[in-house]
């Protein structure tokens, strides 16, 4: 079959840290995504910013994509999204995927069908 583009979506309810930035490549090497998202309340420290960016990109025939992105609850409402390949109309389906840790957020895969 066609190969899967995979967006991890991870919701942080609580305080974001930069060990939480630094494990999201590997948890996106893991379950084999291209892209992971960090849902936060508050704005990224310069120091997550630096880990996130130090991620790299995912190369689409759309264009360089961060493989890192954290994105706040504000963003969202002012229609910030994620930076990332176009999604065919009906090649969407979300799951919930296992968490990393306890106590840390919803981890959601968001698969592309391409």
């Amino acid at each position: 079959g066609s190969p899967h583009r995979r967006v991890i979506i991870s919701v942080k309810s609580g305080h974001l840290t930069a060990p939480m930035v630094r494990e999201l490549p590997g948890i996106l090497d893991r379950e084999k995504a291209s892209i992971g998202l960090l849902i936060a309340l508050e704005a990224p420290s310069g120091p997550m910013r630096r880990e996130a960016a130090s991620a790299g990109f995912y190369e689409s025939p759309w264009g360089r994509h961060p493989r890192v992105q954290i994105l706040t609850i504000e963003d969202l409402l002012e229609g910030k999204g994620i930076d990332m390949p176009p999604i065919r109309p009906g090649g969407t389906t979300f799951k919930k995927a296992a968490k990393v840790r306890r106590n840390q957020g919803e981890q959601l895969t968001l698969d592309e069908k391409k």
